[in-house]
């Protein structure tokens, strides 16, 4: 079956844009998500430059009905139609990671569309929500590649998804401490996306490590300033 029309020229996220958004150290309320769609051919991986753009939340700041990032990108896939006799690889630069929501939708379209391959590279770990985690986990398990942006990320998002005002020579501007950041993210990631491990202990000692998570959690949200849900 033959893929569906390609969309009309997409346009570009102005600088600032990306940087207010993308960048690790900041909590904005809106999350961007760009995408990339590539034919896989043997070892080959060729780029579909017509499926390649970006989107972002709707509805939380006109009083409409809020929708994820992910959700109108999921939408949008589906309208392309792709081949299911063709394999791809669609890459997704999302400034927040998914919600156990919009995880369990990505999930369910990775069991329902076996020829797509699908990695997530996230700016931040969103961890608004109870069951963050588990819904991080349950994309790894469907075959999905799951990693925090790094400097290379981050640079290669600039090159592909901002306007540059005719000036495609502008460089990426990292800010300070974005490698420190992305490294961190990258070590919290890694210790979520591992299997859980059921632990015997003492009832005195349930109660120590219980106490100890919650204070830990509490400080944790403390520190960070959270965005508002989208």
């Amino acid at each position: 079956m033959a893929a569906g029309p390609a969309p009309e020229a997409r346009s570009l996220m102005d600088e600032q844009t990306f940087l207010d958004n993308f960048n690790n150290l900041k909590y904005p309320r809106k999350t961007y998500l760009c995408y990339e769609v590539e034919l896989l051919v043997g070892e080959n991986h060729i780029p579909l430059d017509d499926y390649k753009g970006f989107v972002h939340n709707e509805g939380f700041d006109m009083g409409l009905e809020r929708c994820h990032a992910e959700l109108i990108f999921l939408e949008r896939m589906a309208s392309w139609n792709l081949d299911t006799e063709l394999r791809y690889r669609i890459t997704v630069f999302i400034s927040w990671s998914p919600c156990p929501e919009c995880a369990d939708e990505l999930v369910k379209f990775l069991r329902e569309n076996r020829h797509v391959n699908l990695r997530i590279f996230a700016a931040r770990i969103y961890d608004w929500y109870q069951g963050y985690e588990a819904g991080l986990r349950a994309l790894k398990a469907a075959g999905a590649e799951v990693a925090m942006m790094t400097l290379h990320e981050f640079e290669y998002c600039w090159n592909n998804f901002v306007d540059h005002q005719q000036d495609e020579d502008t460089p990426f501007p990292p800010w300070d401490n974005l490698v420190a950041r992305s490294e961190e993210l990258s070590q919290r990631l890694e210790g979520i996306l591992q299997p859980s491990v059921l632990v015997f202990c003492w009832p005195s000692q349930v109660s120590v490590t219980a106490a100890h998570s919650d204070i830990m959690s509490q400080a944790s949200r403390a520190w960070e300033k959270r965005r508002d849900p989208p």
